[in-house]
């Protein structure tokens, strides 16, 4: 495996080269920005399409891939790391060690998901799921953006934050009280040191709570709707021409040519504007100059409490960064007609994730637009990716401090066009023409994803388009399931033997495809539907591949019930599966002997004819 790893391909050099080169320049504002929006900063995006796009390129399965932040990813990590902050006063570097050992942990399970072979099942996610989730991540990209877009900062508004002054001082004399209970217990001296350090709580400790309780109050998309009226009042012009100047370019720059990234042309036209001209903005938070440290922090905090805490938000961000890179990997397997490896991939990708994190970046995917023009670049080899990566690293070194000067709303604008573009327009105009309980799944996970949780979101989604899958399955089924006289019942063609005389007293159930708990109340119902005059009932199992538990037990107390009016049951065509768990619970043979068993119809009318008595 490591020989293929470390063996390249530099016959396309020159076509990756300048492929990595222009992906690279795409990925720049993207990464600052989601970065940005994550609330870790510019320089986490930075980190993350750095580690991501280099190693995920390097140990990935797609070759033309160019992985790092993505919008999915970033909305999901958005949620995750305010909820941490919220914790920690707001505070990033208290919280900074628990983000990233989550997202170290999300990067192992990638590997892992990758190391046992899940990647070829992520195909079979619904579309409409997948619909509606990139389209919540629009709404909510677009919605959370309102703010930063106007110059609208909440902890900067005075006004506001002091509607929360006295919850703050509620939740920190709390907070002092817990730290002074003993096992659950809390006794005079406790009570007594507790009193005497609530006496140490400053006003700016109250501040500082009450600007992370305002903000909390403010996020995701209910939040902001909650503070729109104050958002609407406190609109800085400055900040939102910079914004609006931003877009225009993004959209105006494309129709001119799409050579040159547009968004790239904005983040420098509209940056050196700013800057030039002496324009009184607002920043990015400043980038750090030269190599990114090792979080040692990391280690310290990655221990099982955090794991059991937790692990629900790494599973999610492995398994939306899967489908996201997976999703890409399709993408480029149609433009180059080429095959990629999936679980390859997600070990790439986990590598990538895993590292990004212990440099303090956050976790990204396969990108698709990035990816796009890699190929449409040149790109064809591992290198290209590679080579992305690499310039990223150069940039961070070389223009570091510079890019700090960057003004917050350009990056605000960028996300705007993020959040129009990443949301799936074929698959809501098509909705006037889609099934029902598809468009219905669709609007569910769009809803509760926007207002509520991603996670979640996709976990009903996926859960009721099962149901639904399995209802139909149920219902297509069953209509080959009726227990009907044979002059009823179409015949298969292999009974054109079957002697006339014995029609009122054999009777044949056909079951046309696999047995299971979607239909096993139809094929329930058989036994209820036999006439007196029958004797013995024929069930061809030729088409039944497949028949899970349900369905061998409805099987198993229908031949009960009808060994018990002493009625014969011939079993025709058992395939190997339906046989083996038969088997297994003593259906054979138990109730049906080895002689009532029949490998094709024709053998089946011979035992008829000597054991059936025609008596109608």
């Amino acid at each position: 495996m490591f020989k293929k790893v470390l063996k390249f391909d530099f016959s396309n050099f020159r076509g990756d080269f300048f492929g990595g080169i222009t992906a690279g320049i795409v990925a720049l504002p993207l990464a600052l920005a989601f970065g940005l929006s994550s609330g870790l900063g510019p320089s986490a995006g930075l980190y993350g399409a750095i580690f991501i796009s280099f190693f995920a390129a390097f140990f990935g399965g797609t070759p033309t891939q160019i992985s790092g932040p993505t919008a999915p990813m970033t909305a999901v990590s958005m949620v995750f790391i305010a909820d941490i902050l919220s914790n920690f006063d707001g505070s990033i570097s208290k919280s900074l060690p628990i983000i990233l050992a989550v997202f170290l942990l999300s990067g192992l399970l990638q590997i892992v998901l990758g190391i046992v072979g899940l990647g070829k099942y992520i195909r079979y996610i619904p579309y409409p799921v997948v619909s509606g989730f990139m389209t919540a991540i629009g709404v909510i990209i677009l919605v959370t953006q309102i703010a930063p877009t106007v110059g609208y900062y909440v902890k900067e508004d005075k006004e506001f934050v002091e509607n929360f002054k006295e919850t703050a001082k509620s939740n920190l004399l709390q907070k002092t009280l817990n730290d002074e209970i003993t096992d659950q217990t809390l006794v005079l001296d406790d009570f007594e040191s507790a009193i005497e350090n609530s006496n140490n709580i400053t006003q700016d400790d109250i501040m500082t709570e009450a600007k992370t309780l305002a903000s909390k109050e403010a996020s995701g998309v209910l939040g902001t709707f909650n503070v729109l009226p104050r958002i609407l009042k406190n609109i800085d012009i400055t900040e939102l021409l910079l914004a609006l100047f931003t877009i225009a370019i993004i959209y105006g720059f494309k129709r001119i040519t799409t050579v040159v990234p547009s968004t790239l042309v904005a983040l420098f036209v509209v940056s050196g504007f700013a800057y030039g001209f002496g324009i009184s903005y607002r920043p990015i938070s400043a980038i750090p100059s030269g190599l990114p440290e090792i979080q040692y922090g990391v280690f310290k905090v990655l221990d099982i409490t955090l794991v059991a805490k937790y692990i629900f938000t790494a599973i999610t961000l492995a398994l939306l960064g899967a489908i996201d890179s997976l999703l890409t990997s399709i993408v480029a397997d149609n433009m180059t007609k080429t095959i990629h490896e999936p679980n390859k991939e997600l070990i790439g990708q986990g590598i990538g994730n895993s590292i990004g994190a212990l440099f303090g970046g956050i976790p990204g995917a396969g990108a698709t637009i990035r990816t796009v023009v890699n190929i449409n670049s040149g790109g064809k080899t591992r290198l290209s990716g590679m080579i992305a990566g690499l310039l990223l690293l150069f940039i961070l070194l070389a223009v570091g401090p510079i890019a700090s000067k960057i003004p917050a709303a350009v990056l605000a604008g960028i996300l705007i066009t993020v959040g129009i573009g990443v949301m799936d327009y074929k698959g809501l105009k098509a909705i006037p023409y889609m099934p029902r309980p598809e468009v219905f799944i669709l609007i569910i996970v769009l809803v509760l994803s926007s207002v509520w949780n991603l996670v979640y979101a996709v976990g009903i989604g996926l859960v009721i388009a099962s149901l639904i899958f399995m209802k139909k399955v149920g219902d297509l089924t069953s209509e080959s399931l009726n227990i009907l006289p044979l002059k009823r019942e179409e015949s298969w063609d292999d009974e054109f033997e079957f002697p006339s005389n014995l029609k009122e007293e054999v009777f044949i159930k056909h079951i046309d495809g696999p047995l299971f708990f979607g239909n096993t109340s139809k094929f329930s119902e058989t036994a209820k539907q036999i006439p007196l005059t029958m004797s013995t009932l024929v069930i061809r199992l030729d088409k039944v591949p497949y028949i899970d538990q349900s369905g061998l037990y409805a099987l198993e107390s229908i031949i009960i019930d009808l060994v018990a009016k002493d009625k014969k049951v011939l079993l025709v065509g058992i395939n190997k599966q339906p046989k083996y768990l038969m088997e297994r619970i003593d259906i054979i043979p138990g109730l049906i002997p080895d002689n009532q068993l029949f490998n094709d119809f024709k053998s089946s009318i011979l035992w008829m004819k000597e054991n059936v008595k025609d008596e109608f």
